[in-house]
């Protein structure tokens, strides 16, 4: 997604309207002038022009001309009565978007708080709820902002593994706290592990349907991939996935049959010690793995 479609997509929320009473007074002032222009036209054409040379402009036909000219601004009514009608229902429009919006921006902050927790089980529930509002956002920039986050979170430091306690230099209460560290260290991997799964499973749901993430940008710069992400069948058509000095240490990462047309997807910078990259039957500019 660039720059010039978020613009796009914003200015298409705004509310462009002029001022009622403007566009009331222009509405009918040009019914008054298609009244007259009617009236002045017929005048001309049944006796100026002499049509039929035997009739003239006797009161009855003046008359019907008068009427003929009432019902286009009677028409110029009901005119106005849609432009009035097309002005509510912009702003009923507009007002639901700003609702919308506020309601997606307080769940928003709800996930983020959760994503910041100690506890990982509650990151995880953070993690669900962004993925979830990303989906359901009122428009492309509240989508990518949470998509963002979720990057923004893969790229923090994450916790070293601790490893395998020795056999016979730890005490018993060293033991526990080295398997409480351990077991922190697996619960915050399993977090990272699920956003690059969500991130997969949503870049596969096709460009232009609900949930899907196709065309956002991704950046992955520098983040360690040691769990597996699918774009098996991805259509890069647009946006930015930056893999840039990302590492590969574990787990797959798959361009399976995926088109790249005009998005871009980079690997500058990026090492490889233990992770699969693979863009089989990949079609379009394919950027080079290694």
């Amino acid at each position: 997604m660039t720059t010039s479609r978020k613009s796009r997509s914003l200015n298409e929320r705004e509310l462009r309207l002029w001022r009622v009473g403007r566009v009331l007074a222009l509405t009918f002032a040009t019914a008054v002038l298609a009244a007259g222009g009617v009236f002045y036209g017929l005048v001309v054409l049944l006796d100026f022009q002499e049509i039929d040379s035997t009739a003239k402009l006797d009161a009855k036909t003046l008359f019907d001309l008068v009427k003929l000219s009432f019902g286009v601004v009677a028409g110029a009514g009901a005119l106005v009565a849609l432009v009035v009608a097309y002005r509510r229902q912009r702003v009923d429009e507009a007002g639901a978007h700003r609702e919308a919006t506020r309601l997606h921006t307080e769940r928003f902050s709800q996930a983020v708080d959760k994503l910041g927790s100690d506890s990982p089980a509650v990151r995880l529930g953070g993690v669900h709820a962004l993925a979830g509002l990303a989906g359901d956002a009122p428009d492309d920039s509240l989508r990518q902002t949470c998509i963002d986050v979720l990057c923004a979170y893969l790229r923090l430091p994450s916790p070293p593994d601790p490893g395998d306690p020795p056999d016979d230099t730890f005490t018993e209460e060293q033991r526990e706290t080295h398997q409480d560290k351990k077991d922190r260290y697996r619960a915050l991997r399993e977090v990272r592990h699920t956003i690059l799964r969500l991130i997969g499973d949503h870049y596969r749901i096709p460009q232009g349907t609900h949930r899907s993430w196709q065309g956002c940008n991704l950046d992955l710069t520098g983040v360690t991939i040691d769990g597996d992400m699918d774009f098996t069948g991805t259509a890069f058509s647009g946006g930015t996935v930056s893999f840039n000095r990302a590492r590969f240490s574990g787990g797959r990462v798959s361009f399976f049959g995926a088109p790249f047309s005009s998005g871009v997807v980079s690997f500058v910078g990026a090492t490889f010690s233990g992770g699969q990259v693979t863009a089989q039957g990949a079609t379009g500019e394919v950027p080079p793995l290694q």
